[in-house]
């Protein structure tokens, strides 16, 4: 049978109407993609910036606003206190406000953040709008894995991979740029503030698609809603795995960013090139946070990555612990590959849910919990170092959270899904 013809309202299939019309809607669907990605890439690179540039003018800041140590000590947490608590409100918001909604939110919320902090004289405004910023990046580290897994399903890795080498991208460059830009301008002020223009320029893929969820939020039907079931991580294995998992390699991640520049200055090498060699280790991890998400999207279980992570890193903790001069180089090559567990971690969220809504909560309880664990980093190994006076002791601890990091990551490694348990 026929339907109307080229003069009647309807297109029979195969017609040059109904061809249009789907070549049409393919390349509405590849410009969405396109600018889906673009918009992950621009939030991914916010991530961090706020932090590592404030690190790196962290005595400038002090002298300006007259910080206490105290004080300056509270600043340097507030990063993981904000990401864990804040965080954990995530997909409270998902089930009220469609993901893009909250994610221009959350930009617009850390641009502002960002200015306001650089535009006080005093000390606890400073510390609540540095807490308003992070309360942006909190948001966006869980909408993240949610938004892979629902604009790019079969190719989770491949987007992980592009965040993830923004991500590490901009906090390297603004910890390299942070100081030289204050000196160009004459003002610490000047090394915070230019990054929330990053911020305020990853608002602009998400306001259309922002519109576009509302509109589409406004056809779904009370049933659909319904029938959503709510994922409860924290009753399963798998979550408190996860959860492990991520914690204890932010753990080690965070005390790295904080004291191997000096380990490496107690090893006998100069301010300058101590800095370099833990800049490198940022450099490096550019590359491998690309690649690894991309290998763990193509395999069956993550085991074998798991294993050789954790071989890299026990060999770089060995290295440091016996011969951190003669072997610099090479022990800051193995702990860039061993850092590849973060976004090996972070592709595992989307890999291990079926749903979007079981993306959202494991990401949420994986990373709120976890950067709970990760506060204790840099504090356990200060504590460690002021009381042995080496770092024998200090790298013993980070030995033994890489255990209880390669234990949950075997469990995590093997194929299953958070709806599946609870």
């Amino acid at each position: 049978m026929e339907g109307p013809d080229s003069r009647g309202s309807v297109a029979t299939e195969g017609s040059p109407g109904a061809v249009a019309t789907a070549l049409a809607g393919e390349r509405r669907a590849v410009r969405r993609g396109a600018l889906v990605l673009v918009g992950i890439i621009l939030v991914g690179a916010n991530l961090r910036v706020a932090v590592t540039s404030l690190g790196a003018l962290l005595d400038e800041v002090r002298t300006g606003l007259g910080l206490t140590g105290t004080m300056a000590g509270v600043v340097t947490m507030l990063p993981t206190i904000a990401f864990a608590g804040l965080g954990a409100i995530t997909p409270w918001l998902v089930r009220r406000v469609a993901p893009a909604r909250v994610l221009v939110v959350a930009m617009a919320v850390l641009a502002a953040g960002q200015v306001l902090r650089v535009a006080t004289d005093s000390v606890l405004v400073f510390v609540l709008t540095s807490a308003l910023a992070l309360a942006g990046i909190a948001v966006a580290n869980i909408l993240l894995p949610l938004l892979v897994k629902q604009y790019f399903p079969h190719r989770t890795g491949l987007a992980t991979g592009a965040y993830m080498m923004a991500m590490t991208t901009g906090m390297t460059v603004a910890a390299a740029t942070a100081v030289p830009t204050a000196q160009a301008f004459g003002s610490w002020r000047a090394g915070l503030g230019v990054w929330a223009g990053l911020a305020a320029v990853a608002v602009l893929p998400w306001v259309p698609l922002a519109r576009r969820a509302r509109s589409v939020a406004r056809q779904s039907t009370p049933t659909e809603t319904a029938t959503r079931v709510r994922v409860r991580p924290a009753r399963t294995r798998l979550g408190w795995a996860m959860a492990v998992n991520f914690g204890t390699q932010s753990l080690s991640g965070y005390a790295i960013m904080g004291w191997l520049a000096q380990l490496y200055r107690d090893a006998g090498f100069p301010p300058a090139t101590a800095g370099l060699l833990l800049a490198g280790v940022t450099a490096l991890g550019v590359p491998v946070a690309f690649l690894m998400p991309t290998l763990a999207g193509r395999m069956r279980t993550l085991r074998p990555l798991v294993l050789s992570l954790a071989a890299a890193s026990m060999l770089a903790y060995l290295g440091l612990a016996l011969a951190p001069y003669d072997g610099a180089l090479l022990w800051m090559a193995l702990l860039a590959l061993g850092q590849g567990a973060f976004p090996l971690v972070l592709t595992t969220i989307g890999l291990r849910a079926r749903t979007a809504e079981g993306t959202v909560a494991l990401s949420a309880f994986a990373q709120s919990t976890g950067y709970l664990i990760a506060a204790l980093g840099p504090l356990l190994v200060g504590v460690l170092y002021g009381a042995t006076g080496g770092w024998t002791v200090p790298v013993g601890f980070l030995i033994s959270a890489l255990a209880v990091q390669t234990g949950a990551g075997l469990v995590i490694a093997r194929p299953r899904y958070i709806e599946d348990e609870g």
